[in-house]
């Protein structure tokens, strides 16, 4: 893809396509277990096939989408998601019905791929990504009022997706294609910030695992714990999705004035509280409460995991590895919460995924820590074996506006490819460090080389 980013709506549409299954897997379970005749585990594991073949489709695509271009891949998996949920919604039988899903399961995560590496080539992949939330939530909203009204068993949910992807196709016209200029150097970059990736790749696929446990039972609570009907079920997971529309445009609003550390930390406490309320409801008031509050913040949390997923790579190769890596726990949620809660109860399920979401709380806000987009305090940048740079900017008299204001989020710094003839002509001597200049008092922003 061209370095210069191109328009978000595109990339916004293509990730609502994506992310629309695993939205609306809460129905899609349970419209399987009544019409189809699936148990509860059964049902659940048609979910996880579904969403582990996205699952697929990322981890495959990762790094490869800027070497081919936006455009191809994504009407590919556009295709494959009409092609397959389509399939899914005409038949009548379980094995063509998983056989569709598991197409259709490709082409999300395919759609997925493309729209988190645009993103993070984007000026702003917080902005983006809240904005690709803010549109799925409310397109699964509407959904969710409308769905329990209509007949059509397992068709309808499968039926919906199919057509969003249908009509998210125009868009692709403004997607990028493949760049003929770019060097094998840049296409087969070392992936920065290894660590603090796998860290942050395992933590989202436990975080995601353990909500969309939650996530995958939330209508059999209503139904067998709550003993709420499917329209009055509609009308909360409507409500709570409006609510997480009015959270991730906070979260918008917000950006990175607290950095990503506090939203990711206190929200992922707020959400294992509401889980417990959730999971342990007995009556309307407690069922809706316990998923409003969760589905308000959990969104908040995400865009803010994506953001930081996109900050380690501007090619987007960890925002498509994480966000495979969670629908990796996506995809083992409603598997995990059925065996939970047929073995357990509700109540003790909730409990056991609260608990893991405060646990997987703390590596992901280290990393968010200890990554770059932290607000500029003192000692918070350092060069490498030097001082840190806030507080050199306020001691040694540097050039003004040379140094950001405390508070001002990190600037992103730039990998410079040098061609490998280039770097033979180059020898040690051909640099030298940064610092005042010829004794002028003015100081220079970058190494220099003896050789232009």
């Amino acid at each position: 893809m061209s370095s210069r980013p191109r328009a978000a709506w595109p990339l916004v549409a293509v990730f609502t396509a994506g992310y629309l299954a695993a939205y609306l897997l809460p129905t899609i379970v349970g419209r399987l277990s009544v019409h189809l005749g699936l148990s509860a585990a059964q049902a659940g594991l048609v979910g996880s096939a579904l969403l582990l073949s996205s699952a697929s489709a990322g981890f495959t695509l990762a790094g490869r989408v800027e070497r081919w271009g936006a455009r191809r891949p994504a009407r590919i998996g556009l295709t494959l998601a009409i092609v397959g949920y389509g399939c899914a919604a005409l038949a009548g039988s379980v094995p063509l019905v998983v056989l569709g899903a598991m197409i259709g399961g490709l082409g999300s995560g395919t759609a997925t791929a493309v729209a988190a590496a645009g993103i993070a080539a984007q000026r702003d992949p917080h902005r983006t990504s809240s904005l690709g939330l803010l549109t799925v939530s409310a397109t699964a909203g509407a959904l969710y009022l409308t769905i329990p009204h209509l007949e059509g068993g397992h068709r309808l949910p499968f039926a919906s997706i199919a057509l969003v992807a249908l009509l998210v196709w125009p868009a692709t016209a403004r997607l990028g294609t493949a760049t003929a200029a770019q060097s094998p150097a840049q296409v087969s970059g070392r992936l920065p910030h290894r660590r603090s990736g796998l860290v942050l790749a395992a933590g989202m696929l436990i975080w995601s695992m353990a909500q969309n446990a939650l996530w995958g039972v939330s209508s059999r609570i209503g139904v067998a714990q709550v003993g709420l009907s499917e329209v009055t079920i509609g009308a909360v997971f409507a409500a709570a999705l409006g609510a997480g529309l009015l959270g991730v445009m906070g979260a918008g609003m917000l950006g990175a004035r607290l950095g990503r550390a506090v939203p990711i930390g206190l929200g992922t406490m707020i959400i294992a509280v509401s889980i417990v309320l959730s999971s342990s409801a007995r009556d309307l008031g407690s069922f809706a409460t316990g998923e409003i509050l969760w589905n308000t913040v959990y969104p908040v949390v995400l865009s803010y995991l994506i953001g930081l997923a996109a900050s380690l790579d501007i090619r987007g190769r960890w925002a498509v590895l994480a966000g495979s890596a969670s629908s990796v726990g996506v995809a083992c949620g409603p598997l995990l919460g059925s065996v939970l809660s047929e073995q357990a109860g509700y109540p003790a399920m909730g409990l056991v995924l609260g608990a893991v979401t405060l646990l997987v709380a703390a590596p992901v806000t280290a990393v968010a820590l200890h990554t770059g987009g932290r607000p500029l305090v003192p000692g918070s940048v350092r060069r490498r074996g030097g001082a840190p740079a806030a507080l050199l900017a306020a001691t040694t008299g540097g050039l003004p506006g040379a140094v950001p204001k405390l508070g001002s989020p990190e600037q992103a710094v730039t990998e410079l490819v040098v061609p490998a003839l280039r770097r033979r002509r180059l020898g040690r001597n051909a640099f030298r460090t940064a610092g005042p200049a010829g004794g002028s008092g003015q100081s220079n922003a970058y190494a220099s080389t003896s050789e232009r």
